[in-house]
């Protein structure tokens, strides 16, 4: 496996930004891969699904450890997503291998789920408040088949562009539980993404999109920038990175729609 000094920055830069913001590495990495190094869209979603399964466990630990995972809506996601990541799987196996004849598709998703997550991250206090003004109660059964629902769309959606599973997911589980705090909103929110991402990952190593080495590179970069950004999260005003870097998603995800 050889370790290329590029990539591993890109991987340096991509965690400290995840350490800052808490943004998913898939909204960062994957778009980065595809348009500054020129992989592949399905190998750039395959490679950064496992890179996201090994940097998020570490996260799922911790939140894990300080008993801020609900288990019973991580569940309810599960329920959805992992057989929607292995019907999309199934799909992409009769694609063939990675192709300019299957790049467009990629290309597509991917610009999508950039734009929505841009507008997740820019909007998600603004959402809440609003669905949390104006969306009636809803009864236990409905929320658990609407969590349910959510992971159907978050599993397909992960398993096909390697985006989702942070800021959109993150910010309809606000929708759908007012109540529960923050906190155990977002680490079941990882907890969640560390299934989803490592079958989706194994799958795409499986069908030929995942190169070994570049995942290699990733995380000798990614994992100490991780670090590092956790520590200076509280050094440096986070409500003014992420506005700058959703647009800079947004922009991106325009960019590949074109």
């Amino acid at each position: 496996m050889a370790i290329n000094p590029m990539y591993s920055l890109a991987g340096l830069a991509v965690g400290i930004l995840v350490g800052l913001t808490g943004v998913g590495g898939g909204s960062l990495m994957t778009p980065l891969l595809v348009l500054m190094f020129g992989f592949h869209p399905a190998v750039a979603v395959g490679t950064d699904l496992l890179y996201a399964s090994v940097t998020k466990t570490v996260g799922s630990f911790v939140h894990g450890w300080q008993g801020a995972v609900d288990w019973r809506i991580l569940r309810l996601l599960a329920l959805g997503s992992m057989p929607t990541a292995l019907v999309m799987l199934l799909l992409l196996s009769h694609l063939g291998k990675p192709s300019q004849a299957v790049a467009h598709p990629f290309t597509i998703a991917l610009g999508v789920m950039l734009v929505l997550t841009g507008i997740a991250l820019l909007f998600r206090n603004r959402i809440v408040l609003w669905s949390r003004a104006h969306l009636k109660e809803r009864s236990e059964r409905q929320t658990a088949i609407m969590t349910v629902v959510l992971g159907v769309i978050v599993g397909g959606a992960v398993s096909l562009t390697s985006v989702g599973a942070g800021a959109i997911g993150a910010t309809a589980l606000l929708i759908l539980y007012p109540r529960v705090p923050l906190n155990r909103i977002v680490g079941t929110d990882i907890a969640h993404a560390v299934p989803l991402t490592l079958v989706s990952g194994i799958g795409h190593l499986l069908l030929g999109t995942v190169d070994v080495s570049l995942l290699g590179s990733l995380l000798i970069g990614s994992i100490p920038g991780i670090i590092i950004g956790s520590m200076m999260a509280s050094r440096v005003r986070e409500h003014h990175l992420r506005p700058i870097l959703a647009v800079v998603l947004i922009l991106v995800g325009l960019n590949m729609l074109k």
